[in-house]
């Protein structure tokens, strides 16, 4: 170095403090005022680890350090910063700003200002290129998850298979690609012909229909994926739109980007996801297709879920169509109707029951409660209400038709064993010759029938008996009921009685109330009847959960 110094240093950028000795630096440039030793500065630089541009009050660089020469070698002592070729630097500098970040050369760079005396000034500019990388793809992993975890939920509350297919469709959309499309078989397919669910971006809703294999074929790797082969990302080919009318839309041309993945079921593959990027956009990269096969895996394991939940339900239907209630029938000379509430199941059956079948001379009635609930306790009202039905053939007196019921049911196998039983009133109605009713009625221990008089009274026909099915040798009683035109028998299963609610949600309907209840209803039809009685028990559980009801009014026919 040949200059002699003629300050104290007092910064690392460069910034020198005059002492009023004579002398200059070698190196500094005619226009910068106090004099600088760069060498020196330089030398104190070069050993950090980011780049340092040190500017005049012009905004010239009066000094680049080691680093910036080698990050930065197009900028070099002389050059002003408002016109380098880093862009987001010279708009920074142009502006007076403090900071920047921007591409350069394919690198990623970050920088601050630093201000020295006399307006000069200090950049301090870092290569954040991998830590920029690394919060880009933590990002962009953040959103990855994120979406399978959306697509988790939507994808476990779609109970039903077409729920389940248009969601599939309408995840990935946009986010994965411009175009989703759904291709499967049916689980029970009426033509062996593939279905398809579409979506785009600007579609309202997503769009469906059938399609002949030769289409499903010209589609690059679908058919593999149906099979349950997995393909990698490829471009869309030149097809004319009559070769794949109508399962993609006509204004899908090249060069798009396909990628197609197999949905992995419950023993064989539940179909195939087909996803279509258009060209303004980035292809599939690594990570967008493992994120495209966990999102087809996650869709073919809804799918399957869905179909068997779909098959339980259909089940559940034949079976609740079978044990519901049945349509009462029309019986000359006598007005019915029944009510039932199951106890808050959803599939609508329960262990009580009622029945009416008619005879040459009137009509069979049977009131029961199934000891259980929900559907095994159904299955045995369904296999008492069979066998009523088959052992009317050969017997009509009420108790003598309990006690074939009673023996049916303790010879069904494995009988003791479930502890299945059931409270029975059966009864035998016919037509009085004074335009009555005469009705006699067995008792298997269930709760006593009611009739309500013309007068408003209301009394309780005791009868008793054991409860059918439940031991050998069991004794059921008989007793007799003449209604007269415009009085009711009231049936019911002790659901009604035991129905809590009220203001505390606790107490009972109890029998007295329901007493009064029918009492308030004198003279109603029968239908009219039940229905009052069904909404006065609905009213008083507000909500709450009740036992199974069942309840069945018979009266004389008005003319």
């Amino acid at each position: 170095m040949t200059s002699t110094r003629q300050g104290a240093f007092t910064g690392a950028a460069g910034e020198w403090a005059d002492d009023g000795r004579s002398g200059r630096a070698a190196t500094e440039l005619p226009h910068t005022t106090p004099p600088v030793d760069t060498d020196l500065a330089r030398e104190l630089l070069d050993g950090l680890d980011e780049a340092v541009l040190t500017t005049d009050a012009a905004g010239l660089v009066v000094l680049v350090n080691t680093m910036a020469g080698q990050l930065l070698p197009d900028i070099v002592v002389g050059a002003d910063l408002a016109g380098c070729p880093v862009p987001a630097l010279a708009a920074a500098s142009a502006s007076g700003g403090d900071d920047f970040e921007g591409e350069h050369h394919g690198r990623r760079l970050r920088g601050v200002r630093r201000a020295l005396g006399g307006n000069r000034s200090a950049w301090y500019v870092r290569d954040v290129t991998d830590e920029h990388s690394r919060v880009t793809e933590l990002l962009a992993e953040r959103r990855r998850t994120q979406f399978l975890a959306r697509a988790g939920r939507r994808l476990g509350l779609a109970l039903e298979r077409d729920q389940a297919l248009q969601a599939v469709a309408t995840l990935p959309v946009p986010y994965l690609a411009d175009l989703a499309l759904v291709v499967h078989l049916p689980p029970t397919p009426t033509e062996y012909r593939p279905h398809w669910v579409r979506y785009a971006a600007d579609d309202t809703a997503p769009i469906t229909g059938t399609v002949d294999w030769d289409v499903v074929a010209a589609v690059p790797g679908l058919v593999e994926a149906l099979d349950g082969e997995t393909t990698d990302p490829r471009p869309w080919p030149t097809l004319g739109p009559e070769r794949l009318d109508p399962l993609l839309p006509a204004d899908l041309d090249a060069p798009a980007t396909l990628l197609v993945s197999p949905m992995p079921g419950a023993g064989r593959t539940a179909g195939a996801l087909v996803l279509l990027r258009r060209p303004e956009r980035a292809g599939f990269d690594r990570r967008d297709v493992e994120l495209v096969r966990e999102l087809a895996a996650r869709a073919g394991a809804a799918l399957a879920t869905a179909q068997l939940h779909d098959a339980q339900s259909h089940l559940a239907q034949v079976l609740q169509d079978s044990l519901l209630p049945p349509r009462l029938p029309t019986v000359a000379g006598m007005s019915l109707a029944g009510g039932y509430r199951a106890a808050g199941d959803s599939l609508r059956i329960g262990g009580d029951f009622y029945d009416v079948l008619p005879t040459g001379d009137g009509a069979l009635f049977a009131v029961g409660d199934v000891c259980g609930k929900g559907v095994g306790a159904a299955v045995l009202t369904g296999r008492v209400r069979q066998s009523l039905q088959t052992l009317r053939l050969v017997e009509q007196q009420p108790r003598e038709l309990l006690r074939l019921l009673d023996q049916a049911l303790l010879d069904t196998p494995d009988a003791a064993r479930r502890g299945q039983f059931t409270t029975l009133l059966l009864g035998a109605v016919r037509v009085g010759p004074e335009g009555g009713l005469r009705v006699r009625i067995a008792g298997g221990g269930h709760p006593a029938p009611l009739v309500i008089r013309a007068n408003g009274t209301v009394t309780a026909i005791r009868v008793g008996g054991m409860p059918v099915g439940a031991l050998p040798d069991a004794r059921f009683a008989t007793a007799d009921v003449r209604l007269r035109p415009g009085e009711l028998l009231f049936t019911r299963t002790d659901g009604i009685a035991e129905a809590r609610g009220g203001p505390r949600g606790t107490e009972i309907f109890g029998e007295r109330r329901l007493r009064r209840t029918l009492a308030a209803g004198v003279g109603l039809p029968p239908a009219t009847l039940v229905d009052h009685v069904l909404h006065e028990v609905d009213t008083w559980c507000s909500g709450h959960r009740h036992d199974d009801i069942a309840m069945l009014a018979i009266g004389a026919a008005r003319d």
